[in-house]
This record gives C-alpha cells, structure tokens and sequence, in this order.
C-alpha cells in the first residue's frame, strides 16, 4: 500500500506541474504579450483556463494531504524549514485566483483592471517560482536540521543560487506549456502564428534555464548531473525528452495540436521523472541526511486507510476531471461580451 500511496504523490505533482503550471504559464505568457496584443492574449487564455482553472490545485490538494497523513515528517519538516517559501507559494496562488475572477466579472472593468492585470501577472510569475525554489531546496541538501540561528535555518536554505535557478526552470517550463496549449486554442492563423512565436521563445528560455541548474548545481557541489548520468534510467528519460521535441515542433508546424500538447507533457513528465529519479530514494536531501519516504511512512493502519481512500476516490474524481475537461474542449468559441 505504500508504494502505491508513492505513486499517487509522486502523479499529483507530476499532474500540478502540467495543468497547473500550464495555467500559471498563461499568466506569464501575458506578461510577455506586448500592450497591443495583450487584449486578444487575455480572451484566448479565459477561454482556455477560465472553466476548469481552479478544478488543477485539486493536485496541489492532494499532494498536501498525502503528505500531511501518510508521511508527516516530511510534511512537518517542510512546513517548518520552508514556510517562508511555502507562504509566497500559497500566497501567490491565493492573489492569482483572485484577480483571475475579478478582472472578468468585477461590474466596474475600467477603474480596477490595472491592477487586477498586474496582480494576476506578477502573481502567475511568482507562484511556480516559488514551487521551484521548494523543489530545489529539497533536493539541494540545504536545510541544516541543527541549525542554530534563524537565517540558516529558514532563509539560507532557499536563498541560494541553485534553488533560484529551479524556481526559474519551473516558471520558464510553465510559459513553455502554456503557449503550446494555447496554439490548440487559438481561432485563427494569426493568433496560432503569436502562440507558436511565444513557444519558441519559451523553448529557448526552458533551456537556457535547465543549464542554469546545472551550472548552480556545480557551483554549489550538487551532484545534480553525475546523479542523473549515473543512472541508465535517468539518461533514457533526458534522451527521450531530447528526442521529442522535434517531434513536438513537427507536429505544430503541420497543425496536429493535440500530439504536440502529449508530447510536451511527455517531455516535462520525464524530465521532473529524471530529477527526482536522480535522488532515488531519497525524497528530501539535507546538510547530513537524507529522508527516504518509505522510512517516513505513518503507520500500516493510516497508510492502509489512505491508500484505499484515494483508490476509492480517484475512480470517482479522475473521470469526472476528464470529462470536465473534454466538455469544454468541445464548446464553440464565445467572445467574452465587453461591459
């Protein structure tokens, strides 16, 4: 049962990191819209995100309560060495849904609009920097579990170089997906033409970012790249993320959207897959030690409980999710009526 509670985890972060980040992407997206076009850029990404935005932090959900019943040390051990982070995170996410509704429905759409845009920008910018900078302090071997001051126990951790620069990575992958996605949504040749444009851009930020990882990890003594080269797994995976993206812009060259956004998600699954992989099987890395998630379960009666009830519940939930996303898939393009 535990190593099926694992795999849930493991496939809620795996899950947030595609649809919530792809909708924290189109924040970022917009951000880099210029004023002219940043009108038509709003429209596509409502009617992309707008029915089923807040339907993806049922992930983020889930991954806390997994943490929080079936591995409480990690959950505690996060919760106290990285709540600054966490905080900003939750925060962000709060400030980005807000303005997301009211910048569409607020009765007054001139007084406020300009702040509400900037807050939903700024906040779609900082949130998944701040899911990275988690990410990366987890792994980094950072957190000093005997620290005896304030900023080394809570600040110097996350305040570094090699956490930044995941934070960075996860905001550049979340614009990467958010325009792919977004050229399947895009009504004319014009606007699949602004998207495919942002893509490429984002591409190239992605990679930019994934070798400042690395140069961190280097710099910082982060066996980051001989964890990943170590292992054959781990290559096959960075070989087969590699090998998909020409596939990814061949198949948006010839219009076959829906292939390039699997495709896409295929690459960030495996790349997130080969990153953790990587510290196999450690889940959380510290100055002396490393927390194994097995050695941290609750025990067999909650893990059991546990385990049924999100087997139970994912029968219900996951079909249910699908097919809210597929109805509105299917529904006809509806400009939004300006007041």
């Amino acid at each position: 049962m535990v190593d099926i509670i694992i795999a849930f985890l493991y496939l809620s972060l795996l899950m947030y990191l595609l649809f919530g980040g792809a909708d924290f992407g189109a924040g970022i997206i917009e951000f880099f819209t210029s004023d002219a076009k940043k009108d038509r850029t709003r429209l596509l990404t409502y009617q992309a995100i707008g029915p089923i935005w807040e339907a993806n932090h049922m992930w983020l959900i889930i991954t806390i309560v997994i943490l929080f019943v079936g591995f409480p040390k990690v959950y505690s051990t996060v919760s106290i060495f990285l709540h600054i982070p966490v905080s900003l995170l939750l925060l962000g996410i709060i400030a980005r849904g807000t303005a997301f509704i009211f910048r569409h429905y607020d009765p007054d759409q001139g007084k406020f609009q300009p702040l509400y845009n900037l807050i939903f920008v700024y906040s779609s910018f900082l949130s998944p920097l701040f899911l990275g900078i988690l990410a990366g302090t987890i792994i980094s071997g950072r957190i000093d579990l005997e620290a005896a001051s304030f900023p080394e126990a809570y600040l110097f951790p996350w305040l570094a170089f090699f956490p930044i620069s995941v934070g960075l990575f996860t905001v550049a992958i979340c614009g990467y997906l958010a325009a792919v996605f977004l050229i399947g949504e895009a009504q004319t040749h014009e606007d699949q033409m602004l998207f495919r444009k942002k893509a490429i851009r984002m591409n190239v930020l992605t990679v930019v970012a994934g070798a400042l990882v690395f140069l961190a990890a280097t710099l910082e003594g982060i066996p980051l790249l001989a964890g990943m080269l170590d292992h054959p797994i781990t290559i096959l995976a960075l070989v087969l993320a590699s090998i998909s993206l020409p596939l990814t812009w061949k198949y948006l060259r010839e219009n076959f959207h829906m292939r390039a956004r699997i495709l896409v998600g295929f690459q960030v699954s495996m790349i997130l897959f080969a990153l953790f992989y990587s510290i196999h099987p450690a889940f959380m890395v510290f100055k002396n030690s490393v927390l194994i998630l097995k050695d941290a379960a609750a025990g067999p009666a909650t893990m059991n409980s546990l385990g049924i009830a999100l087997l139970v519940g994912s029968v219900f939930i996951l079909p249910s999710l699908f097919y809210l996303i597929y109805s509105f898939q299917k529904k006809p393009f509806q400009p939004l009526a300006k007041k």
